[in-house]
């Protein structure tokens, strides 16, 4: 067995840096010895995986999807070794951190020192942005993101979820009384996220199916806490997370808008380059964080 995945490893490389030679110098072998190896593939499974010229060298159609394949399994199987290996070794180090500014400062703040206690070789740099970084080419080794994930190479793990919640302090609604449904929403006072994926574009699923409303903020914000103070001073209805608004939907006040309407559920997620070779203070940051929001309950809208 262990031959075929030396087999596959060198293969793999072959493609990956281009040629026998790039190859043998990443895996610190002989020009030979690559080329022995992927012959001996070849013959093995009876078939061309390289087209080989005076001028370059290319996978075959079968060759790329073995190559494919390959890269699967080594990549698990470096997993796998890493896992182990860093079960036993201790998190020392500096971890960096970005994390959205409203989650990081209610949520995420009062965490820190807990982890920190709990591993005293760890040390944290927290940047708090609510702008999407670019993990790897800002040096950041994990990000806390809160919605919807767009595809890309980056690795994911959900923590909690939160959802949106339409709400509105008792002194907008007595002065501008409740909507009866969505589209109620335009005609109302409005103070609108500017960061939201969806834009000025709401939408909820309720009782006639799902609905979604063109709102005509009187105010805009890139930060919703910023929307919520103007909120709690009757200036108009937001539509925020719940981890924002739940202890003011508690204590009445704030109250929540269309009960029998659901807007979008957000997850919170741990987003990290690459599970391969994870070291083990990136380890114990995610695995401590999924545990601390383990169970999240922002929901206790019982203001109303």
């Amino acid at each position: 067995m262990m031959d075929r995945f030396q087999e596959m490893r060198v293969f793999a490389a072959v493609i990956d840096t281009g040629g026998f030679t790039a190859a043998a110098r990443r895996l610190g072998m002989s020009k030979a010895t690559v080329s022995r190896h992927v012959n001996e593939l070849e013959e093995r499974l009876g078939v061309r995986l390289l087209q080989r010229t005076t001028r370059r060298l290319s996978a075959t159609s079968e060759g790329e999807i073995f190559h494919a394949r390959c890269r699967e399994l080594l990549d698990r199987l470096d997993e796998a070794e890493a896992e182990a290996a860093s079960g036993s070794a201790a998190a020392t180090g500096l971890v960096r951190i970005n994390v959205p500014v409203s989650f990081g400062l209610l949520h995420l703040a009062p965490l820190w020192p807990a982890l920190l206690a709990r591993h005293p070789a760890l040390e944290l740099d927290i940047t708090l942005s609510d702008r999407v970084s670019d993990l790897v080419e800002e040096g950041d080794d994990l990000a806390v993101r809160i919605g919807q994930l767009p595809s890309s190479s980056l690795v994911s793990r959900r923590l909690a979820s939160t959802r949106l919640v339409l709400c509105a302090a008792p002194a907008y609604l007595a002065a501008h009384g409740e909507p009866d449904t969505p589209t109620d929403l335009a005609r109302h006072e409005v103070i609108a996220y500017s960061l939201f994926a969806a834009g000025e574009q709401w939408s909820f699923t309720g009782p006639a199916g799902e609905q979604t409303v063109r709102v005509q903020p009187r105010m805009r914000a890139n930060n919703g806490d910023t929307c919520r103070v103007a909120a709690l001073a009757g200036q108009g209805i937001i539509l925020q997370p719940s981890f924002m608004v739940g202890a003011d939907l508690a204590a009445g006040r704030l109250r929540e808008l269309l009960p029998g309407w659901r807007s979008i559920e957000l997850g919170i997620h741990a987003v990290y380059p690459s599970r391969k070779f994870l070291a083990p203070k990136l380890r114990v940051v995610i695995d401590f964080l999924a545990e601390a929001l383990a169970g999240a309950d922002w929901e206790d809208c019982s203001g109303r």
